[in-house]
């Protein structure tokens, strides 16, 4: 994630934050003149914070003061310099480095009792043979069931150290049986390739959900099973992709560019630029690629796009990017916590920076971004707004725009508010929560399906389908559900698989009634139109 506007006090600033959180011995002999005479300003706060800790009347928690104040200091700086508190540095090092030390299990607190969702492929719960619907009832001597049992505390009996053993007591409802077993706790992925298939017979498609340590390697992995299977061209999902590392965009980028092609370049506040160049390791240069964004992908995401689009390099579609050309530093502060700091911008090959202005404030910043579905810019690519002193030229002619976000080639317009729902339903888990609990009811209905069967034969009956309408009038949601009955059991099937075989299998169905990749297809139609590899019966039966 990553770079933008230096300023004297920006100095100040963070010489305070870190004067705070190493705190300062404070002679209180001193008289209360030199406090304001003798020291920079960054130790007039550092004694304050000591005086209201030893001198003040109530006791008051002077950590919480030296947050708010650090939250203060940044939040005059740009919307992406963000403070990271000591106690949430563990998941987002966990979230960014892109694994876990723990047992390997997505689960949820159904009733009062942990319910395994599923497992993680090759994780300790998936190797001991820890199936889908198991409730774990104890880890080690501590109870793991309870109305008031925190999700966090949960985790953390858990967790613990690689190589570690935890002995779990387990109830398996569908065989009715209770059993113990011990699992070695290991690393676990957090997979930023979300899902990666044949989409036609020589076209792949790769979902990346965000750019963490592992997520080059997890691509490239994905991008020769491809391969292998005859992949000649790639559709890249960035959607909702909020960014991530710098460098691993670079990487990325560079499969698709050729030795010496410009990926971007970074300046800092002294003007000092960077340039990042692709080398000669690339093994998708000079084939076709298309790259999915929305008005939720940022950063990295934007890095990618901007690069491709700028060298003219594949296709991109779908709705302007969110704008973020700035690249952030983590520094740690001394106690656990740490501060992503904006230490440059970036700006894609042909010279633009496609950072959205701040300058009037952080909730500007963003109020100016939900403007987006308002003004009528999801809808159209005409009422998408720019200015022509930010045009640029690609080297084949191509006219493109910097100023706030990536601009495709090819627009894509958002669903309309029914259909948006739907996708709300999915993205938020809602979905998720009601096909967990249809499947807690019988799962053995779908013991002799294996993927393949399931994915051409099955079918979300009405009987289903008015169990979920029920449970969203229940839970108070309102929209047309019969006029969008196809599309939701679409939606069903696709949850149910991929909460009984993988993502794979759940991107694949959705990906039958997905605008852009029927845009996709549709660019690529005359290869389209040679082959039915791609299988449109489902879209027909289920949209």
């Amino acid at each position: 994630m990553k770079k933008y506007h230096y300023i004297w006090p920006t100095i100040i600033a963070l010489a305070m934050a870190i004067g705070i959180l190493i705190g300062g011995k404070l002679h209180f002999n001193d008289s209360p003149e030199k406090l304001f005479t003798t020291n920079s300003k960054k130790d007039k706060l550092n004694r304050l914070i000591d005086y209201i800790e030893y001198e003040y009347v109530d006791e008051i928690n002077t950590d919480s003061i030296v947050d708010v104040t650090v939250n203060n200091i940044l939040g005059k700086l740009d919307p992406h310099s963000v403070y990271i508190p000591k106690e949430e540095m563990a998941r987002v090092s966990e979230n960014m480095k892109g694994d876990f030390v723990g047992i390997g299990i997505n689960f949820y607190m159904y009733k009062d009792t942990i319910t395994v969702i599923r497992t993680i492929e090759n994780g300790p719960s998936y190797v001991k043979g820890i199936k889908p619907g198991d409730r774990i009832l104890m880890a080690d001597k501590d109870t793991l069931f309870g109305r008031n049992m925190p999700s966090n505390s949960i985790v953390s009996k858990l967790k613990g150290e690689s190589g570690s053993s935890v002995k779990l007591q387990v109830y398996r409802k569908k065989d009715n049986r209770f059993f113990n077993i011990t699992l070695q706790r290991d690393r676990v992925p957090i997979k930023s390739v979300e899902a990666y298939y044949m989409l036609t017979a020589d076209m792949g498609y790769i979902k990346i959900n965000r750019f963490a340590e592992t997520t080059f390697r997890e691509f490239k992995k994905a991008l020769k099973s491809l391969q292998q299977q005859g992949a000649e061209k790639i559709t890249l999902d960035l959607r909702d992709n909020p960014g991530g590392y710098l460098g691993i965009a670079e990487q990325m980028a560079d499969e698709f560019l050729e030795d010496g092609k410009l990926i971007l370049y970074t300046k800092n506040k002294k003007g000092k630029i960077d340039k990042t160049f692709a080398t000669n390791v690339g093994s998708f240069e000079d084939k076709p690629v298309f790259v999915l964004i929305n008005e939720r992908s940022a950063s990295a995401s934007e890095i990618i796009a901007g690069a491709l689009q700028d060298n003219d390099i594949g296709t991109i579609v779908g709705r302007r990017s969110f704008g973020k050309g700035l690249v952030q530093r983590e520094m740690e502060l001394g106690d656990g916590s740490a501060v992503r700091l904006t230490v440059s911008r970036y700006y894609t090959p042909t010279g633009r920076s496609i950072q959205r202005t701040y300058e009037n404030g952080n909730k500007d910043y963003y109020e100016r971004f939900t403007e987006r579905y308002h003004n009528g810019e999801l809808v159209s690519q005409d009422s998408i707004k720019v200015a022509d002193s930010l045009m640029y030229t690609t080297p084949k002619g191509k006219v493109v725009y910097g100023g706030g976000g990536i601009i495709p080639d090819v627009f894509v317009p958002i669903g309309n508010l029914e259909e948006e729902t739907i996708e709300s339903m999915a993205n938020l888990g809602f979905i998720a929560r009601f096909v967990f609990e249809h499947l807690e009811n019988d799962r053995k209905q779908y013991d002799n399906y294996t993927e393949e069967d399931f994915l051409s034969e099955f079918r979300v009956d009405d009987i289903l389908f008015e169990k979920f309408v029920d449970f969203a009038i229940q839970n108070n949601i309102r929209m047309s559900f019969y006029d969008y009955d196809q599309k939701i059991k679409l939606y069903l099937k696709a949850t149910i698989a991929e909460q009984l075989f993988s993502a794979n299998i759940s991107a694949k169905i959705k990906g039958t009634i997905d605008p852009m990749l029927q845009k996709v297809l549709e660019l690529d139609l005359p290869t389209l139109r040679k082959e039915k590899s791609f299988n449109l019966e489902v879209t027909e039966d289920e949209s």
